[in-house]
């Protein structure tokens, strides 16, 4: 059976998926029972299934959908790489015009000295290359005690051992022994749930300084980087107080400490800027770049490396690091012909200055809703907080159930929302139009009433 050939019963095809396929994160035995949902084509915003459903994609893919689906310049150009140079390594002091390009480019519109880059092919596996990356930094630094990275709780930064380790999640930590040595975790700058009696920027000041406090209590001579995603983005859309980054970048700075900006969701327009860093005014030493590297039609991510940092890198003799697939050349022609789309259309300029305030004024609605507590929203990326008591900020007693109700009436609606616990959050493509977001916007809806219509009659709707 052809990838191509669509035209097999569903019934079919989630039987052969049944009992083939291993998915990520799904659980497998409910999927059986269902069977999987079939997407069998999609354009611009919209996925169509099996049964010819169209549903709007409100997670862009899973954030990486950034220009939209079905752009055939980004198919012609995998095809004439593939027909020119389908793949050769960049190992032993070999390159080829793909990655000299890309490298060329991602260094025009990365921030500050970011102008340099390592490829791998996907964000995961760039977050374990910076693990290796700052530790050998500091040994040849003649400083090789400095192995410590300190990261946060709840917060993603993949799915490999490295990464898995570096982010904050206790069911991934559950499984297969994590976090592996010398990667620690500070608490995550989530004002709604946690911050209690403080104001958002007293909030904001005390999360940032416990990063100082890990540090002190590590010892500095131990510590050599802090890893974060500007915006928290699988963890719930966190968007810190704007008092918490300057105080993170005054730490990371006195301390000596380096500074890595997971930037695998927030990057490539999904705040309105190029990076998210360029948002908050972060000054990274490094960046990790995925998803909207390419739109998600190859599979390619990066470290982005300040020049400092390269040259002491490359000046330690050789770096016995590498993927098969780092800097393959369709993935890079793909991602270079995807920051022209980026670019040379308009698309980052026109989510901030029209369809981000735009979108952000029709989300803010969705607060009056009586199961929203707070509707909160950058770029385009957003968060609902569900709640049984808005007053309180209180949380449900079983977390998930409700999220996990009102994700299912969002499916069943034709509108692809997903949920983080009593969280629904949404990342849309970044060519979404005014007339999709109202649509997105009355589903959303819809979406919420029937969930706490379900959460009230099966009892879940309490505190």
């Amino acid at each position: 059976m052809a990838p191509k050939d669509n035209h097999y019963p569903t019934a079919e095809l989630q039987a052969l998926d049944a009992a083939h396929h291993i998915h990520p994160f799904s659980d497998s035995a409910a999927m059986r029972a269902r069977g999987a949902r079939v997407i069998t084509q999609a354009d611009g915003v919209w996925l169509t299934d099996s049964e010819g459903n169209r549903i709007l994609d409100g997670m862009a893919g899973l954030w990486c959908v950034n220009i939209g689906y079905g752009r055939e310049e980004l198919a012609e150009a995998a095809a004439r790489q593939m027909r020119q140079l389908p793949f050769y390594n960049t190992f032993f002091m070999t390159t080829h015009p793909p990655a000299v390009a890309l490298s060329a480019k991602l260094a025009e519109i990365a921030p500050g000295d970011l102008n340099r880059v390592f490829y791998a092919g996907s964000g995961s596996e760039a977050n374990d290359t910076n693990i290796r990356l700052v530790r050998h930094y500091w040994h040849a630094m003649g400083k090789p005690e400095k192995r410590t990275i300190i990261a946060r709780k709840n917060a993603y930064h993949g799915s490999t051992m490295g990464g898995a380790s570096l982010g904050g999640m206790g069911a991934m930590h559950a499984q297969g022994g994590l976090p592996i040595p010398d990667i620690v975790h500070i608490d995550q700058p989530h004002w709604w749930a946690e911050g209690d009696d403080l104001s958002p920027e007293e909030f904001g000041r005390a999360r940032a300084r416990q990063l100082e406090e890990m540090i002190d209590r590590l010892g500095e001579g131990t510590v050599a980087a802090f890893i974060a995603e500007p915006i928290q983005g699988a963890g719930g859309v966190i968007i810190p107080p704007e008092s918490y980054w300057p105080e993170i970048s005054r730490i990371c700075r006195e301390r000596e400490i380096l500074l890595i900006a997971d930037e695998v969701i927030c990057g490539f327009g999904r705040t309105g800027h190029w990076f998210g860093s360029q948002h908050f005014g972060i000054d990274p030493d490094i960046m990790t770049i995925a998803k909207g590297l390419s739109s998600g039609y190859q599979p390619i991510g990066g470290s982005i490396i300040r020049e400092s940092v390269a040259e002491v890198i490359e000046a330690s003799g050789e770096f016995f690091h590498g993927y098969t697939y780092s800097s393959h050349p369709v993935a890079a022609a793909v991602a270079l012909e995807n920051i022209r789309i980026l670019g040379e259309e308009g698309i980052i300029d026109r989510v901030r200055e029209d369809t981000a305030p735009y979108m952000a004024q029709k989300w803010a609605t969705l607060a009056e809703h009586p199961m929203v507590g707070e509707a909160r929203m950058v770029g385009l990326m957003g968060a609902l907080e569900l709640t049984p008591d808005k007053a309180a900020r209180a949380a449900f007693a079983n977390e998930g159930t409700v999220g996990l109700m009102t994700r299912e009436r969002c499916f069943a609606n034709g509108l692809v929302m997903r949920h983080v616990g009593d969280k629904m959050i949404i990342s849309p493509p970044l060519v979404i139009t005014h007339e999709e977001i109202d649509r997105l916007i009355e589903l959303a809806w819809q979406s919420l009433d029937e969930g706490m219509a379900q959460a009230k009659a099966e009892g879940a709707f309490t505190a």
